[in-house]
Order: structure tokens, then C-alpha cells, then sequence
């Protein structure tokens, strides 16, 4: 089984001392020319980028430097970088960052693009070509609702309890293109559903595709796009490893993957958003609900032969075992916010 390489986007928020979305991202980013670091759709978001990695250890030692660099940057303009995926106070209304491409997404979509300061986590696996990462998407999708409820990170929006695990799938999946892949036949069917959307002017380019799977528009990857940005990077290295094994499992198994019903996976995405870890998950193989605990099994037991191959099948058990057992960011917010501790400090990345 070939080893696959790996590289994580991750998207956090700049928020100011009372914890309000702050548009000083242009700034932040300017404090580290070294780092492969990104303005955003909103001034209140930066992205960090990891360099191509081999190893899980390799990936976590860049994310912690990384997410610590851009703590410090942040601070030294009055900011407070944080690990959520939704602003947590504030305005829904965000100010739009000056570059020409968001700005022209600002004017064809309006609100939907201005109220978008949601923060997520892309991991990218490398593949052979266009033909396997179509393949590979197919393989994925009974599997996304159970990455998604693993990191699910935003219950609390706009200093309210949503009563949903993860509110940035609702808000992200009012976009054209968003939420789970089509199953595709072939790379050429995907780009015809690709150009459709472009003809059709619902995407403004290759860019805007937004399903949870996508092949890379620049470069030779997968990019799984589900994920709330997780708290920590102990569960973005977990939830990357995991995408890791399940696409070195797809490319293993050389077929175009299970067709799904697809209002069976569109069920599945809603409960998972909604409980998280929480309640029961709906196996969209079965279509009968399980425990989250016993999906996550299933999920581990799928890729273990390619954990081994990895030497990260103890990383993944404990990994998920310390979210079962501690929660994950979506239970700790909750239980800040229940008991009116500083969800702020909670989701704060340290320098």
C-alpha cells in the first residue's frame, strides 16, 4: 500500500479582547513573511497552510509552530486568535477582505458571502491523477458525516447556543456547490458538472467548488473539506491521519466506490451536524442509526490496514478515545457556555 503524503489548510479567527470578530488579518499576515500563511473571505480570518508532510509527527510539530507564530503575530496587533469555526459573539455581518476576487464574490453574492466568517480545516492526500481522485470521493461519502461529527467545533454563534454541533455546516452549505459529492462516473463527469455550474453563473470559477471532496484545481491532491477547524491539533492531526487511511483504502481498492441514497446521506449530514458525538449517527451503508462511538469504530476498523502500514493505528484509537471520552471542541464549548466560563480563553491558541 503506497503511502500517501499529506498537507492541512486551517482557518482561525481573529477576534478582539471582548471577542468580537477583528479585520486585522492583512496585518497579521504581513507580520510573517516566512510562513506559508493567507488572508481570507473576511478580514477576521487567516489560513495557515503546512508544507507536504510524510509522518504524522511531522504534521503536528508544523501545525503547533504554525498555529503559535500566527498567535503572536495576532497579538502584536491586538488580537486574539481563536480555534472555532464560527465567531462566537459579535455581528453576523462581516467586512470583506480587499482583494479583487473577494470582492466580486462580496457583489454576486451578498449577504451569504458577508456573513461567511466560518472557519474550517482541508486535508489534502496526494493521488495518481484526476481519474482516481473521482474515485476516491465516491469512496469517501459514506464516511463524511462521521469526520464531520468527530470535529464538529461551533455550537455557540453570535453569543447564542445554535443547539447545533457544528452551525458552519449550516452556513456553509447554503453555497450552490457545498455539502456532500455528487457520485461521479468519471473525471470528465465531474468537470461536466463543474462547467454546468460555471455556464449556469451559480460558480464564479473552478474555485467556488465547495463539495466536502474535491480534486485539487492546482494541485495533484484529494481535499476533504468537511471539517470544522478542530480545537486542538491533536484532532487535526487525528482527523488528518483518518483522511490519510481512508484515501491509501479507496486507491487500494481500485473501484468506483458505493453508490448511496443520497436522502439517506443528506439525513446523516444533518444528524451529525446537529449531535455531533453526542446521539446516534445514521449508517448511510445500512441506513440504520448507531451509536457515534460504534461509527467511529467502524470508520477505524475500515482503514486499519492502512493505519498499520502507517504505524498510526495507536495514534487513531487513543485519538478517538480521548474525544469519546473528553469531547470534542463542540462538547467543551457547550459546556463553557452552559456554565458561563470564558469560551474565549477555551478556543484561544496560546503563542
Amino acid at each position: 500500500m503506497t503511502h500517501s503524503l499529506i498537507g492541512v489548510e486551517e482557518e482561525l479567527l481573529l477576534v478582539s479582547a471582548t471577542g468580537d470578530p477583528l479585520p486585522r488579518s492583512k496585518a497579521v499576515v504581513e507580520e510573517l513573511p516566512e510562513l506559508d500563511v493567507a488572508l481570507e473571505l473576511t478580514r477576521a480570518q487567516v489560513e495557515i497552510n503546512s508544507p507536504v508532510c510524510r509522518t504524522a509527527a511531522e504534521l503536528h510539530a508544523h501545525l503547533s509552530d504554525m498555529r503559535s507564530a500566527l498567535a503572536r503575530a495576532a497579538a502584536e496587533e491586538g488580537a486574539r486568535l481563536l480555534a472555532i469555526a464560527v465567531p462566537p459573539q459579535g455581528k453576523a455581518i462581516q467586512s470583506i477582505t480587499k482583494k479583487q476576487r473577494y470582492q466580486e464574490m462580496a457583489a454576486r453574492y451578498g449577504q451569504l458571502a458577508r456573513e461567511q466568517a466560518v472557519c474550517g480545516c482541508h486535508v489534502h492526500v496526494d493521488v495518481p491523477d484526476r481519474e482516481a481522485a473521482t474515485r476516491v470521493s465516491n469512496h469517501l461519502r459514506p464516511w463524511l458525516p462521521t469526520l464531520l461529527a468527530l470535529t464538529a467545533n461551533s455550537p455557540i454563534y453570535l453569543d447564542e447556543d445554535t443547539g447545533f454541533a457544528s452551525w458552519r455546516w449550516l452556513m456553509w452549505s447554503r453555497w450552490p456547490s457545498s455539502g456532500p459529492p455528487p457520485y461521479f462516473e468519471s473525471a470528465e463527469h465531474y468537470d461536466a458538472l463543474v462547467a454546468m455550474h460555471l455556464a449556469a453563473g451559480t460558480l464564479m470559477d473552478e474555485q467556488m467548488v465547495y463539495w466536502d471532496v474535491r480534486p485539487s484545481s492546482h494541485l495533484p491532491t484529494v481535499e476533504v473539506r468537511v471539517s470544522d477547524v478542530p480545537l486542538t491539533v491533536d484532532e487535526t492531526v487525528l482527523l488528518a491521519t483518518l483522511v490519510r487511511a481512508l484515501v491509501m483504502t479507496a486507491l487500494e481498492d481500485g473501484t468506483k466506490g458505493p453508490t448511496l441514497e443520497p436522502e439517506v446521506l443528506r439525513a446523516a449530514y444533518w444528524l451529525a451536524a446537529r449531535d455531533g458525538l453526542t446521539a446516534d449517527g445514521l449508517d448511510v451503508l445500512r441506513a440504520g442509526l448507531v451509536p457515534m462511538s460504534q461509527a467511529l469504530d467502524a470508520l477505524r476498523k475500515h482503514v486499519e490496514p492502512a493505519l498499520q502500514e502507517l504505524g498510526d493505528a495507536d495514534l487513531v484509537e487513543d485519538g478517538i478515545q480521548r474525544v469519546i471520552i473528553h469531547g470534542n471542541g463542540a462538547v467543551r464549548q457547550r459546556k463553557a457556555f452552559r456554565e458561563g466560563a470564558n469560551l474565549i480563553a477555551l478556543t484561544e491558541v496560546k503563542p
